[in-house]
């Protein structure tokens, strides 16, 4: 993703407004005054698999994009946070479900909408316990068969579902 000044306008270290240079083989924001550079950091962000028997966890987004659509349960990596202990994390504040990582199952990369991840990771889980209902960021928590599926959110899921894409809109 490409990061102008219209995203970071001033210095974190001194105030300056930032200048756009070449640096470190691209264009960056940078200080003038005391030769700050702006890194732009990925989002990171984890998905959790959950089944029970031959169904999936699925969560109902609130907001857009994809608002009414599910998805799995997911949400970003805090600085400094394990990213298995991130998944356990939003599955609880999703789904009210206490869950624990078994494994990474897969890493995805690119962001499919301007406020998405760049890497994407997807952790197996296992249900601990809790009362299923919707929480923090879901319109919705429910456990599906991959026959019967309601409308899913993001090429992502369709992929981390082992399912086939939808044709784009």
């Amino acid at each position: 993703m490409e990061i102008n000044l219209s995203d970071v306008r001033f210095c974190i270290r001194c105030g300056a407004a930032l200048e756009e240079q070449l640096l470190y083989g691209g264009l960056r924001p940078s200080c003038p005054r005391c030769h700050w550079v702006y890194f732009a950091d990925p989002k990171v962000a984890v998905a959790v698999l959950v089944k029970k028997g031959e169904e999936v966890l699925l969560v109902q987004r609130i907001y857009n994009p994809d608002k009414g659509k599910w998805s799995l349960p997911a949400g970003f990596v805090d600085a400094r946070e394990d990213p298995a202990r991130a998944a356990e994390r939003e599955c609880l504040e999703e789904t009210h479900l206490t869950v624990r990582t078994l494994h990474l199952l897969d890493v995805m990369t690119g962001r499919e909408h301007p406020r998405g991840a760049d890497i994407m990771l997807l952790y197996e889980a296992e249900l601990l316990g809790g009362e299923l209902s919707a929480g923090d960021d879901a319109g919705g928590a429910q456990f599906f068969s991959l026959e019967h599926l309601p409308p899913l959110a993001f090429q992502s899921t369709y992929r981390m579902l082992g399912l086939k894409n939808p044709p784009l809109e």
